[in-house]
């Protein structure tokens, strides 16, 4: 027959695991609730872009050297003044979140299906910070001046042959997150308009996310 002693023991052994087993489960709970909360928060910060609605109100884009277009229509621009080059594209954030604009990379071209975004380090840096408000719309901007630039030449003969270009735009939430790639087309319209020949069709085609899992 077992004495005092052992059943003490054996007692004090079962409430142990009894509180190891509590205890591994409420850190589980917790961890749980922590991830919640945390992609509760991430989702509220979020941003998402697209190309601007044709309904969206006019938008006038100013450059460095005092060039302007204005957007419209959901419109995108692709203009060659005075021997520089100016592309820019109405945006609308559908997202929860204030959307940061870092860096582009630009294709004289239409990419494919089989066309991956560069590498981050090989995106263009905008020149300063652009903004997009949660539910409202705004603007991406660039500008190749220089002829000795490995863009301006291709670029200048897609605009000036109404070839589609392709925009791959990185941008982020305000607190430098959740960076992502929206994949954005400017193709040529089948009827420009006389005073706006430079006014393109601009569509939105596919997202990249860089910090987190891509659901693809």
């Amino acid at each position: 027959m077992a004495d005092a002693s052992t059943i003490a023991s054996l007692a004090t052994a079962a409430g142990t695991t009894i509180l190891a087993v509590a205890t591994y489960s409420s850190t589980r709970s917790a961890n749980r609730a922590a991830r919640t909360s945390e992609h509760i928060l991430q989702a509220g910060l979020r941003p998402v872009l697209f190309n601007a609605r044709p309904q969206d109100p006019p938008q006038k884009v100013g450059y460095a050297d005092d060039h302007w277009v204005m957007l419209r229509d959901g419109m995108a621009a692709a203009q060659e003044h005075q021997e520089r080059l100016y592309l820019s594209i109405p945006l609308r954030n559908v997202g929860a979140g204030l959307a940061v604009l870092h860096s582009s990379y630009v294709w004289p071209r239409r990419a494919g299906l089989e066309d991956e975004p560069p590498a981050v380090e090989d995106f263009r840096r905008l020149s300063r910070d652009l903004y997009v408000p949660a539910g409202d719309v705004s603007f991406w901007q660039t500008a190749v001046r220089e002829p000795h630039d490995p863009l301006y030449a291709p670029l200048r003969s897609a605009i000036a042959n109404d070839q589609g270009i392709t925009v791959d735009l990185l941008y982020g939430d305000h607190e430098g997150g959740q960076r992502t790639i929206t994949r954005f087309y400017l193709p040529p319209r089948s009827q420009p308009g006389g005073e706006e020949p430079w006014l393109r069709i601009c569509s939105t085609s596919r997202h990249w996310n860089l910090d987190r899992q891509d659901p693809r």
